[in-house]
């Protein structure tokens, strides 16, 4: 698997062997930059979609523990590269994928990518195989695509999902989460979770529906208050739940 880095180490002349060594043995890492500081480090993170991060711990103006402390939710592995070994508690308590001692070992090195391409592959196929999963057989759940994985959530506390182009947005009860699906997406995953189109705006939680309106379409009151209209067409559909 192909991974992208960045290099983050103060001194120069470490930093080039390192990157030599990576651009001789370790054809599937692009290093699509390098920083000598906190600072630049954190910018290269901030401007970049990452697989891992080539840390140095100790830089001027703090440690590298100082620079993962500053990205909590981050989505890329983590080698630590320094000349001691007395961080090695410290690392795996920042959840490091490798550490390498200076001055490297080419095995090490390889065995730090391969490791750390191991875990991507794990991730993406984990990712592919539940969002491609039909909701139909994780009995009560939903999964929703996230830009750094996916979130479950329990379909009894959806409350409705509202077409917004392209996107939709789930309603639950103090929050509303966008989805990069269309609403007609959700409704063939909830066919069998009593969920109803009433509109081609609108897909309501039957089972959060507190009071009907009469009209030409009429209109459904869900348990947080909110409104929603009925379209005509779909009028039936939604009485067939209450026969």
């Amino acid at each position: 698997m192909n991974l992208k880095a960045i290099l983050v180490e103060d001194e120069s002349n470490s930093r080039e062997i390192l990157s030599n060594y990576i651009h001789k043995y370790c054809p599937n890492v692009q290093v699509l930059g390098e920083a000598s500081s906190i600072k630049e480090g954190l910018q290269l993170i901030a401007n970049n979609e990452l697989d891992l991060v080539f840390l140095d711990v100790e830089m001027p103006f703090g440690n590298a523990f100082d620079l993962l402390d500053q990205i909590p939710d981050r989505t890329f592995e983590t080698v630590f590269v320094t000349a001691y070994d007395h961080y090695a508690k410290d690392a795996l308590n920042h959840h490091a994928a490798y550490y390498l001692t200076k001055p490297i070992n080419i095995d090490e090195l390889l065995k730090a990518v391969d490791y750390v391409a191991e875990i991507k592959v794990k991730e993406n196929n984990l990712q592919e195989k539940v969002l491609n999963t039909n909701t139909k057989s994780i009995q009560g759940k939903l999964t929703l695509p996230q830009q750094d994985g996916f979130q479950v959530l329990n379909i009894r506390d959806i409350l409705y999902c509202k077409a917004d182009d392209n996107y939709t947005e789930i309603f639950l009860e103090n929050k509303k989460i966008l989805v990069s699906k269309t609403l007609k997406y959700f409704e063939d995953a909830l066919t069998d979770f009593h969920f109803a189109r009433i509109h081609k705006s609108y897909l309501v939680n039957v089972n959060e529906v507190v009071k009907y309106r009469k009209g030409k379409g009429g209109s459904v009151v869900v348990s947080n208050g909110k409104e929603l209209l009925v379209s005509a067409s779909k009028k039936k559909d939604l009485l067939s739940f209450f026969d």
